[in-house]
């Protein structure tokens, strides 16, 4: 089992910056993609980007084509957490963020197998 403790969200105003951090606990997670989704009231569950092993200790971030550019996604394996920095924030960014964890990368949900608790990221004009 994993558990991912996600912290960091609240209100901000358009144009701004919000940093998400990740906790992962539970099992060795070295090898694991941890990342990053939001949901939209009405909307499905949105993949924004994570970060998966490559290789001894090199990990590697990808992003889903939209984000590419207005966020970045760090990893500290020694302390088994992900961020998830954001940028140029807009009202249509209002959201639920949820960290994610899998064996192997995702790039949709389907594809993970932890889910975080979510915290709420509201955008005000």
């Amino acid at each position: 089992q994993v558990q991912l403790v996600e912290s960091g969200g609240g209100l901000v105003q358009a144009g701004g910056s919000l940093r998400l951090s990740c906790v992962a606990s539970g099992r060795i997670l070295t090898a694991y993609t941890l990342g990053w989704f939001r949901q939209a009231p009405g909307k499905e569950r949105e993949f924004i980007g994570a970060s998966r092993w490559i290789g001894g200790r090199a990990y590697y971030a990808y992003y889903a084509d939209s984000w590419k550019g207005r966020v970045t996604i760090s990893r500290n394996n020694a302390e088994n957490t992900v961020d998830l920095q954001m940028n140029s924030l807009k009202q249509e960014d209002t959201a639920v963020y949820y960290c994610s964890a899998a064996s192997r990368p995702y790039s949709n949900s389907g594809g993970v197998d932890y889910w975080g608790q979510g915290t709420q990221v509201t955008v005000s004009s």
